[in-house]
Formats: C-alpha cells, sequence, structure tokens
C-alpha cells in the first residue's frame, strides 16, 4: 500500500473517533475557533467546548427555576383573598385603638385622684346609699344620684372628678378646715373645660362604660359583632394585662353578670355580646371570670 494511502486511512480513522461518524471536525473547529488536537484521553478540544455548553446551560437552568419558585410565592402572597387582608387590618387596628384608649381613661381617672386627692366625702357610700360601696375619691358612676347632673348611662365620657383642689379648702368659724370638694358639683374629667376628650370607641364596639361600688372600679368596651378579628384582638390585648388586671367575658351562651351584687341596675355582658373589662382596684368581693383563651382561671382576685 502506498504511504499517501496508509497516511490518509489513520487520518480518516483518527478523525471519526474523535468526532462521531458523519461530523466534520474542521467544521467544529471553525464554529469554536479552538485548536483541534487528540488527546490521550480521547477528547478533543471540541468536546470540552460542547461539556463546557452543557454545564452553563445547567447552570442557568437552575437559576431559571429559582426565579420561577420566587415568582409562585409572590403569586400567593398578592393573591390572597382581599377579605383575609382587610381582616388583619381591622384587627391591628383595633389592637391600636384599644391600648391607646384604655391608658387614657385609666391615667384621666387617677389624675383625679392626685389633683383632688380628698375626694368628696359626702358621697353616701352605705349599703341603700346612693353610691354602695363606692371609693369617693374616684370618679361615681355617670348616672349617680349623688351627682347634681347625672347622665342617663354609665358611659365613661360622662365620669366626673370629686372633690377639689387642696388650696381651696377654708377654715369656718368654728376653725374647722371644710373641704370645698364635699359638694355635688362634680367637674367633668372629659370636655372642654379640661382640655380633655374622649375618643370614639373603635369600630364595631359600643362606648366604653364605668363602674365604681362594693367590687372596686372598673371600666369596660363590649360589641355582639361576631367577626373573628375581634376576639383576636381582645386576646392580644389581654395578654399584655397581668392576670387579675384585665378580662374577657363571652357571653355568647347568655347574660353574664360583672359583679357579685348582680342587682339589675348593676353591670352585665348582654346576651350574644363579648366584653372587655380593665380594672383599676379590684376589692375581695370582686367577681373576675377568667379569660375565653383559658390561659387565666375564674378565681376571685385579692
Amino acid at each position: 500500500m502506498m504511504p499517501d494511502k496508509i497516511i490518509s486511512k489513520i487520518t480518516r480513522s483518527i478523525f471519526c473517533r474523535h468526532s462521531g461518524a458523519g461530523r466534520n471536525p474542521f467544521m467544529s473547529l471553525l464554529r469554536y475557533g479552538g485548536k483541534w488536537t487528540p488527546s490521550s484521553d480521547g477528547v478533543t478540544e471540541d468536546s470540552r467546548h460542547a461539556n463546557k455548553r452543557t454545564g452553563e446551560s445547567g447552570s442557568a437552568l437552575v437559576y431559571i427555576l429559582i426565579a420561577i419558585a420566587l415568582l409562585a410565592l409572590l403569586t400567593v402572597v398578592f393573591m390572597e383573598p382581599s377579605s383575609q387582608q382587610t381582616q388583619s387590618q381591622s384587627m391591628f387596628k383595633t389592637v391600636s385603638e384599644l391600648r391607646s384608649q384604655i391608658e387614657f381613661v385609666r391615667s384621666a381617672a387617677q389624675e383625679c385622684v392626685i389633683v383632688f386627692p380628698r375626694g368628696d366625702t359626702t358621697v353616701d357610700t352605705s349599703g341603700p346609699g346612693t353610691d354602695p360601696g363606692a371609693n369617693d375619691r374616684y370618679p361615681l358612676n355617670p348616672d349617680s344620684a349623688h351627682l347634681a347632673t347625672a347622665a342617663g348611662n354609665r358611659n365613661v365620657s360622662g365620669i366626673r372628678c370629686p372633690g377639689r383642689m387642696a388650696q381651696d379648702d377654708f377654715l369656718d368659724n368654728l376653725g374647722v378646715m371644710q373641704n370645698t370638694g364635699n359638694n355635688n358639683q362634680h367637674p367633668l374629667v372629659f370636655g372642654g373645660s379640661s382640655g380633655k376628650f374622649m375618643p370614639p370607641a373603635p369600630g364595631l364596639f359600643n362606648d366604653w362604660k364605668w363602674y365604681n361600688g362594693t367590687d372596686g372600679i372598673f371600666f369596660w368596651i363590649d360589641t355582639d359583632n361576631t367577626d373573628a378579628f375581634i376576639t383576636t384582638a381582645l386576646q392580644k390585648v389581654d395578654d399584655e394585662f397581668s392576670e387579675c388586671e384585665a378580662d374577657v367575658i363571652d357571653a355568647s351562651g347568655g347574660l353574664v353578670e360583672l359583679t357579685s351584687t348582680a342587682t339589675g341596675a348593676d353591670p352585665k355582658c348582654a346576651a350574644g355580646s363579648t366584653c372587655f373589662r380593665v380594672w383599676i382596684i379590684a376589692q375581695a368581693s370582686n367577681v373576675y371570670l377568667g379569660d375565653t383563651d383559658g390561659e387565666e382561671a375564674a378565681v376571685p382576685c385579692p
């Protein structure tokens, strides 16, 4: 066999082995701009380029899949039912309003004791009196018969500070110091004269109400709305108070008495309602009803 034929045969054999049947290695060489050189492991530069492209394609596919997953997650978030988003917003708004109003009422009532420490000692706190068991240094019930101008309800917006400032006291003809606060002209806690105004109750709730009597002093709010976010909001607010400081009352099963005396005029949580109560002073006779979530027991609080 002629030498040139032998060389030609060997060349064709090498080309076929490294570039595959029917594949032109010179075209591959031109395509990738590389140097075609058979290696000892039988892998050509053309094959190396192909493997590199396959690896890059695999990496790109991973990033594409991550992007698709993130897009799917964002789609789920933004497609959340609008009603659920609205309830979440309403819950946070209710919690915020309840917090601020509770602190506002408590500080305003305690200010009465600080500014008028002697109170009104003419209040009849006996059993048959106008205000049985009441603390006469704190605002009386707004509908108390003792007041010269009594309200027709127990709304907190109508509470009044008993007493006058100590410097207003005077010595009578017998040399006895007289408490000028011993009269029924108690000034309003909220209003233009005090510069403090009671804000409206949170949405879906009735007005805050006040109790000063045998069991102590507390104020409460109620609602007959059954939206789920209301129960969640009340439980969140209650969790911020210590045991015996506040309680959530569930009256869905019927009317619930809020005091130990339970007379017709005493405060109640109406049937079908949910009430939230905050204590300022709790006497031994108080009725503490615990909580709807079972975190606190229904026991008398000292």
